[in-house]
């Protein structure tokens, strides 16, 4: 006796009856629905884990030679959030229509990122979409996993910082103010730097919400930095050459550059085309100009590890060993292994400058 509405993906409306009798419904009313409400179903995000956890659902299916939409039918039912049970419909729904996986993953693009579709595509094209899934699938993992790291080792500092500056700022707002009245009742002359700081503790006072401002012009000035492409990039090459924090990004994106490569060239893709998908898993747009350059140079017939040698931005490491591997046909298991090299190298930093931090804050809150 109770009302239920919901979308079926049929060829026919007889279709939709049969399956609704199937489940033990009657029937009342079908109509078809619009076009945007049945795409609009699958166009919400997953989270970081949805997305993983999709990801290797799909491998395991693929490893198992099990054929796209019945890979997909099968998801769907494995699916434990509903938005990921929305997502892989309306998916199956766009394969069923005869696109291909890349094209309906492209088509939502608040979900696969570009690296992720392009990746799915020369899997499909080469037909060897079963070995490059399990690539992605690592380094899907392998982010998440760093991105955690430098999380779980960013929050001590960051509550130290948070709860300093609020001390201080307490501090200046309520306890300072009481030093004026001993002063006064002295009658001695304020010394230079307890008038400062009586003269900071009035302003906090009287303007001191205007700190609250601080964090705002801060990112609305970050974002306007990278509003446009140019902007961005310029942003990115003064973020390249900070001391440490620069080689941190630059390692960063060097062991996603390597793990990606690497994987796609022992999967069978060619190098050129290994090399524009690579593109995507780079966050800098300044390494990405440099790429696309070292992929002009690829294919006017210079070695890989030449032409990463002829651009001096990325470590030397990378373009020594990737032409070791040229001459020895071993690039792939070579760029593997740097990836790793690399990803221990970010964390190792990250551990030091983590453990740096620490004494520069209590430093500066502590003056």
């Amino acid at each position: 006796g109770e009302l239920q509405k919901g979308q079926l993906s049929a060829e026919t409306q007889q279709e939709v009856i049969n399956v609704l009798k199937g489940k033990k419904l009657i029937p009342i009313k079908i109509m078809p629905a619009s076009k945007a409400s049945a795409r609009d179903k699958g166009k919400q995000g997953l989270t970081r884990k949805e997305l993983i956890d999709f990801t290797q659902g799909l491998t395991t299916l693929m490893e198992a030679q099990v054929p796209i939409d019945k890979a997909l039918v099968l998801l769907e039912g494995l699916s434990e959030t509903a938005s990921t049970r929305q997502l892989v419909e309306a998916i199956r729904r766009d394969v069923k229509e005869g696109k291909t996986l890349a094209q309906a993953m492209d088509a939502r693009k608040n979900t696969f990122a570009p690296m992720y579709v392009s990746m799915i595509r020369a899997g499909e094209e080469a037909g060897i979409l079963g070995q490059l899934l399990p690539s992605l699938e690592k380094f899907l993992t392998d982010a998440e996993e760093t991105r955690r790291h430098i999380i779980g080792a960013m929050v001590y500092p960051a509550v130290l910082f948070i709860v300093g500056i609020l001390s201080v700022i307490l501090m200046l707002a309520f306890v300072v103010p009481q030093f004026a009245t001993l002063f006064e009742d002295a009658g001695t002359k304020i010394p230079p730097s307890a008038d400062f700081l009586l003269s900071l503790s009035e302003w906090m006072q009287s303007y001191g919400w205007t700190l609250a401002f601080i964090p705002v012009f801060i990112i609305a000035g970050w974002k306007w930095w990278g509003a446009t492409k140019e902007k961005k990039q310029q942003r990115d090459r003064f973020l390249l050459r900070l001391p440490i924090l620069g080689n941190l990004l630059l390692y960063k994106d060097s062991a996603n550059f390597a793990r990606t490569l690497g994987s796609l060239l022992s999967a069978g893709i060619p190098l050129l085309r290994g090399l524009q998908i690579t593109r995507g898993v780079i966050d800098n747009t300044q390494l990405v100009k440099e790429l696309k350059e070292v992929e002009v140079d690829v294919q006017a017939g210079v070695a890989l590890g030449s032409a990463l040698d002829k651009r001096k931005i990325f470590p030397p490491l990378l373009y020594k060993l990737v032409s070791v591997g040229e001459e020895s046909g071993r690039t792939a298991s070579i760029l593997k292994q740097l990836a790793n090299t690399f990803d221990n190298y970010v964390k190792n930093l990250i551990a030091k400058l983590v453990a740096l931090l620490e004494p520069l804050l209590i430093l500066f809150l502590g003056i």
